[in-house]
């Protein structure tokens, strides 16, 4: 008999309720009570946990019924992920155990419904075994190995499960080697199933390679605060991380220091970084900078890292140097806008966190989202991205993948794509060769053809969400379509419904053949 195949297994809707007091005991046991700072407990993933709950429930011997599996209840869209199942290429063993339970039962493993319920009931009957009497310190105290690297020692194939096209599972590739690179946009006006799409995202990304010695880790840029919401906060689980990845800077300065460490680098490179600085604030503002102003700047951030001896400096050394250029009691828009920055320290002064070595979302609500504040944010932080990325090694690279590291997320894009936005377009060169990526998620596909930067040119995903209006231009950029082709493309867009996207159909396109668009329904997370 053939092995049966676990994937595209569907979740019982109590499956995650019924896991979550599992899970608080199973970290309860691996956890110190509190750790020195710095340090923090260790997080079960979902796919782990599954693992358990379905192994705990296949080696139990009581009779399987039909009334048990007649009463597991599925979720209309969400899925256990396949990698839970072939992580160690354990397929065979999972099968063998599955068909030495149910060789009583007559039950068609090709039945996709019915292989799900098979699987959520052994998930279910494990959780229930371990959260009685003492069965879990029994269970834990069982030694096992498992031997060999097996997946964990893989570049997982992030081949993510976003929903359905017309009824065929609806896959994108983020790493084969055949895929170019990995910048996602997204553009879909308010109602269009954005936050659903970035979730999904993530849950995929996180679900396939925390496991793994590659793990994917994120930083989110949280312009409406849905994902830091405290109501919101079982979302977290789906992207395997908890509440202590939230940063939130109203309530303390983000844990690192935006600025450069120049110790031991040439005098040079730090007027370079001056200048930048110096544009940098001009950006943000959207002011005018004379000549007089901005060589001012560029002097004062020379004379900040001179008090330093090139440690990393802060706006207000920048800002009272800049002072001491003034004529007394004299200000200007550079000064207010130092003094802005000053005011709600955004930034710590030292590094307290790695940025890539663990996922973060920052919350940006409390902020005008056109002010300078929130633009200082997503600024100085992507910048602080690009420094640590110049330290990283190429991403690794095997026969079928290429390694990712991180990718940077940054909802309501809009609002940082409309000026001259340097340190995301030196992201988005230099994340290529190290395993970095980005995804903009706005509410209109043109704000992607920036005067300053295109970004749909170097986009590899461009996933088009309901419009409010539809930019011609934009669609022939994206599809390469004319005449009755454009036509039908803009039809298709126009007639998108929430939580429906349309993206380019590559295969199409190579062969010259069938429609350049294909139409995707995302599948409901939150």
């Amino acid at each position: 008999m053939s092995i049966i195949h676990l994937s595209n297994i569907r979740q019982a809707e109590i499956l995650n309720e019924s896991l979550q007091p599992l899970k608080n005991k199973i970290e309860e046991r691996i956890n110190l009570d509190r750790y020195t700072e710095g340090h923090k407990g260790s997080s079960l993933s979902s796919n782990m946990l599954h693992r358990i709950a379905f192994l705990t429930g296949l080696s139990l011997v009581s009779e399987r019924t039909s009334i048990e599996l007649e009463a597991v209840k599925l979720h209309p869209s969400n899925h256990i992920h396949d990698t839970t199942f072939s992580r160690n290429n354990l397929q065979s063993l999972w099968s063998a155990l599955l068909k030495l339970r149910y060789h009583k039962m007559n039950i068609d493993w090709d039945n996709i419904p019915l292989k799900s319920r098979v699987v959520n009931l052994e998930m279910l009957r494990g959780v229930e075994y371990l959260l009685q009497s003492d069965h879990l310190d029994q269970w834990l105290l069982n030694n096992f190995s498992i031997g060999g690297r097996g997946a964990l020692g893989s570049i997982p194939h992030l081949n993510l499960d976003l929903g359905f096209f017309d009824e065929i599972p609806a896959k994108l590739d983020l790493n084969s080697r055949n895929i170019t690179n990995t910048q996602m946009l997204i553009a879909g006006t308010t109602g269009s199933g954005k936050s659903n799409l970035l979730a999904v995202l993530l849950n995929e990304i996180r679900t396939i390679s925390v496991d793994t010695s590659y793990p994917v880790n994120f930083l989110l840029f949280d312009y409406k605060g849905e994902f830091a919401d405290p109501q919101n906060r079982h979302w977290l689980a789906l992207f395997e991380t908890d509440a202590g990845a939230i940063l939130d800077p109203m309530k303390k300065p983000l844990p690192f220091t935006p600025f450069k460490d120049f110790t031991g680098k040439t005098q040079n490179e730090i007027n370079l970084y001056a200048t930048e600085i110096s544009t940098a604030l001009s950006a943000i503002d959207r002011t005018s900078i004379s000549a007089n102003m901005s060589t001012r700047l560029t002097e004062a951030v020379i004379a900040a890292y001179r008090r330093t001896q090139n440690r990393p400096i802060d706006f207000e050394a920048i800002e009272r140097e800049y002072a001491s250029l003034l004529e007394k009691d004299k200000d200007d828009s550079v000064r207010s806008v130092l003094k802005q920055l000053i005011r709600t320290p955004l930034f710590a002064k030292t590094d307290e966190i790695d940025l890539v070595k663990d996922s973060f979302i920052i919350k940006m609500d409390a902020f005008p989202k056109e002010g300078v504040l929130a633009k200082a944010l997503v600024y100085f932080t992507v910048s602080k991205l690009n420094i640590i990325y110049e330290n990283l090694p190429k991403q690794a690279v095997n026969d079928e993948c290429v390694e990712l590291r991180h990718f940077t997320i940054i909802d309501e894009a809009h609002y940082m794509l409309d000026f001259d936005n340097r340190p995301l377009r030196e992201l988005i060169a230099v994340g290529r060769n190290k395993g970095l990526s980005i995804i903009l998620a706005t509410q209109n596909m043109e704000s992607f053809k920036s005067e300053h930067f295109d970004f749909l040119a170097n986009a590899q995903y461009p996933l088009i969400m309901k419009q409010q209006s539809i930019n011609d231009k934009v669609i022939k950029d994206i599809f390469g379509v004319t005449g009755s082709e454009f036509n039908k493309v803009k039809e298709a867009i126009s007639q998108l419904q929430k939580g429906e996207l349309i993206m380019r159909n590559t295969t199409a396109t190579l062969l010259g053949m069938g429609d350049k668009f294909k139409k995707m329904k995302v599948r409901m997370l939150i």
